[in-house]
C-alpha cells in the first residue's frame, strides 16, 4: 500500500491548517483510493472506487491516464500548489459529513477533477497518532535518503577529484612526450637536411669534375690526332718506297702495332730501291704504272696497322718485280 501526507489549504478556511493522507493500493489512483482529512482535532475519511473515477474522467471528457495524472498531483502534492486548489463545504445534518472537492486552477479558470463524501471519525486520536507516525517514519526515511545522497556525493566529489588529478597527470606527460618527440623529429629533420646538403654537395662536385673531363677531353684527342698524322707520314714515305722493293716478304700473323720483322725488311729496301727504280724505270710497262698509281691512295694511314695491309704491300711489290 502507498501512503502519502500532504498539508492542503482551504479557501473558506484558511486560518485551520488541515492534512490529507491519502492510501492507494496498485500502479496509480485509478485503481481507488482512501482519504482522510484532519485538523489535529477532527478527522473524517472517505473513499473513491475505481468506477468513480472512470466516471469523472468520461464527464470531464478526459483520457484516463491524463486525469489519473493530474488527481494523483492535486491530492499527493508532487505538482505545483498553485494549479490546485481544494474547497471544503459541511453538509447539514447529525453525522456532520463535509465534501472535498478538489480543483484544478488554468489560466485563472478553474474546473473540478472530483469531489468526495467525508464521514466524521468518533475516536479521531487513533488516526491522529497514527497520521504523526506515518509522518515521523517518512521523515527518518527522508533524512537516511538524503544521508545516502550525501555520501554518494561526497564520493562522487572524491571519484571527480581522482579523475581530475588524472587527467591533469596525463595532461602533463603528454606535453612532456609531445615535446620529446618534437626535439626528436627536430634532431632526425636536421639530420636528414644535413645529408640531403651534404649528398648535393658531392653531386654538385661529380658534376664539376665531369664537366671539367668533357672540357680536357678535346686537346687529348687533338694530341692523339697530330701524333697519328705523323706515323701517317712516316708511313706513306715507306710505302712509297716499299713499293719499288722487289724482294718478297713472307706475311705476318697477328694484329699487334709493336714493330715486327717484316717492318726491319721494309726499312731496309730504301737503300736498294732507289738504284733499281732508275735502272729498270724506262722498263716498266703502261700498265704497270697505272697499277701502281691506282694502289697507291688505297693504302692504310696507319703504319704497321695490320697483316692485312702489309701482305698487300709485299704482294704488289712481288708483282711489279715480277714484270720487270
Amino acid at each position: 500500500m502507498h501512503v502519502t501526507v500532504r498539508e492542503v489549504c482551504i479557501s473558506s478556511e484558511s486560518e485551520t491548517s488541515y492534512f490529507l493522507r491519502v492510501e492507494w493500493r496498485g500502479r496509480d489512483l485509478g485503481s481507488g483510493f482512501l482519504l482522510l482529512l484532519t485538523d489535529g482535532q477532527n478527522a473524517w475519511r472517505g473513499e473513491v472506487s475505481e468506477d468513480a473515477v472512470r466516471e469523472e474522467a468520461e464527464e470531464l471528457e478526459m483520457q484516463t491516464d491524463r486525469y489519473i495524472q493530474d488527481l494523483q498531483q492535486a491530492l499527493t502534492g508532487t505538482g505545483p500548489s498553485t494549479d490546485y486548489s481544494f474547497t471544503l463545504t459541511h453538509n447539514p445534518g447529525p453525522m456532520a459529513n463535509m465534501t472535498l472537492a478538489y480543483e484544478k486552477v488554468q489560466r485563472d479558470i478553474s474546473f473540478c477533477l472530483g469531489s468526495v463524501l467525508l464521514g466524521k471519525i468518533p475516536e479521531p486520536v487513533e488516526e491522529v497518532r497514527a497520521l504523526l507516525t506515518h509522518g515521523l517514519e517518512r521523515g527518518t526515511a527522508l533524512q537516511n535518503h538524503n544521508h545516502l545522497l550525501k555520501e554518494e556525493n561526497h564520493r562522487l566529489k572524491q571519484e571527480l577529484q581522482h579523475i581530475n588529478a588524472e587527467l591533469q597527470r596525463f595532461v602533463s606527460g603528454k606535453e612532456t612526450l609531445e615535446s620529446e618527440l618534437y626535439s626528436r623529429f627536430t634532431l632526425v629533420l636536421n639530420e636528414k637536411k644535413a645529408k640531403i646538403r651534404s649528398l648535393q654537395k658531392n653531386l654538385t662536385h661529380l658534376q664539376e669534375t665531369r664537366e671539367e673531363g668533357e672540357s680536357s677531353s678535346p686537346g687529348k684527342g687533338t694530341k692523339k690526332t697530330t701524333g697519328q698524322t705523323r706515323e701517317e707520314d712516316e708511313y706513306e714515305a715507306s710505302t712509297d718506297d716499299a713499293q719499288l722493293q722487289p724482294a718478297s716478304i713472307e706475311p705476318t700473323q697477328g694484329t699487334s702495332r709493336s714493330r715486327s720483322p717484316l717492318d726491319d725488311s721494309l726499312n731496309d729496301i730504301p737503300d736498294v730501291a732507289p738504284s733499281r727504280k732508275r735502272r729498270f724505270r724506262h722498263l716498266q710497262p703502261p700498265d704497270t704504272v697505272a697499277k701502281r698509281t691506282t694502289s697507291e691512295p688505297a693504302q692504310k694511314p696507319r703504319y704497321g696497322h695490320n697483316t692485312h695491309t702489309h701482305t698487300h704491300i709485299v704482294a704488289r711489290v712481288s708483282e711489279k718485280h715480277i714484270g720487270l
